[in-house]
């Protein structure tokens, strides 16, 4: 078959890759359904995370199931599924608190960009939909393998509680979903920071209360004159720079709460400051397995549309215009079919 494979910055290539095969009987084959870049791939594509060789490329996926090891007992061929981008057993004690992301025996998914994908620990890592879906809500069930489950957990990590205000740090898709999950979560108000206008518009739809255009200091200045001097409840940092991060802090008001989901890039804390902000901060690799099954119970009743976020959709084989669109932010983030 083929696949996307990273060559090194800016250079993608839909080439031949063997056709995965079950290797461990607790593997599954998944024909895929959809995939979708990640603003996470532009790390390496743009070459500030270095790619020494070709690297096959893609965590976010769903499909039905073409075969599964003869170790695996909850899902079955035939099945519409969904995983998370780390393979966990869901049973190890890290798994069992909630932390997936972390297991004793966890595997990264970075294939996905393909037709075809082998799942490590199945029955841990998948989750199967009630039924096969219509071709209308696979958008938003790929979105919940991801950016979905990365906004979700950015919002509980920054403990939104209803009634509360938030503020949402990056117009990325998984800031855009941070919102949505804060609004699902009951926030009344709802801070999106954003300068593009069809991000900002989709802020609105997913409830932003406000917007805020500026960045750094004079974003934090804004927040706290939105917020009466006090600062946010609860803040979502969804980008992972040194100053995304530190306006996410100095946006919290004492006692506030900070989820951290963007992957730090040369970000780094001063304790003082830390100290005698009195903010809490939790994040880390959204634990997306822990969240499968009440967001695909969400997107399958109708109640959310994490799909919006996909502005661009095209042919797998074309992945390579996929990456450019989102690099250049002509897309918010691209799906692609196989």
């Amino acid at each position: 078959m083929r696949g996307t494979v990273l060559h090194g910055p800016r250079d993608v290539r839909f080439e031949e890759r063997d056709t995965p095969t079950i290797i461990k009987p607790t593997d599954a084959i998944i024909r895929m359904s959809a995939t979708c870049v990640c603003g996470s791939d532009l790390w390496p594509y743009r070459g500030i995370n270095p790619v020494p060789k070709p690297t096959q490329m893609g965590h976010e996926y769903c499909g039905i199931v073409e075969e599964v090891g003869s170790g695996v007992t909850s899902i079955k061929p035939g099945q519409f599924v969904i995983g998370s981008f780390f393979a966990s057993d869901n049973t190890c004690p890290h798994c069992q608190a909630g932390y997936q992301t972390s297991c004793e025996h966890k595997e990264i998914i970075s294939t996905a960009q393909a037709p075809i994908l082998r799942v490590p620990l199945a029955d841990g890592t998948l989750v199967a939909t009630p039924d096969i879906p219509s071709d209308d809500l696979i958008p938003s069930l790929l979105a919940v393998s991801d950016v979905m489950g990365t906004g979700w957990f950015a919002a509980a990590a920054a403990n939104v509680k209803p009634g509360a205000t938030v503020a949402v740090v990056g117009d990325g898709a998984v800031g855009l979903l941070g919102v949505l999950s804060a609004k699902q979560m009951g926030a009344e108000r709802i801070i999106a920071m954003s300068r593009h206008e069809a991000r900002q518009k989709l802020a609105r739809e997913f409830g932003a209360t406000d917007i805020v255009a500026e960045r750094g200091d004079e974003g934090v200045a804004r927040i706290k004159e939105l917020t009466d001097g006090i600062g946010a409840d609860s803040v979502l940092e969804c980008v992972g720079t040194q100053e995304s991060m530190m306006q996410a802090i100095r946006a919290a008001r004492p006692g506030g709460s900070v989820g951290y989901v963007g992957v730090p890039h040369g970000v780094e804390l001063n304790g003082e400051e830390l100290f005698y902000s009195h903010v809490h901060l939790h994040g880390g690799p959204a634990p997306v397995r822990r969240f499968l099954p009440e967001l695909i119970d969400l997107v399958w009743n109708g109640k959310i549309n994490p799909g919006k976020v996909f502005d661009l959709t095209l042919p797998l084989d074309q992945v390579a215009e996929g990456y450019r669109a989102m690099d250049e932010r002509r897309a918010i983030k691209t799906l692609l079919r196989p």
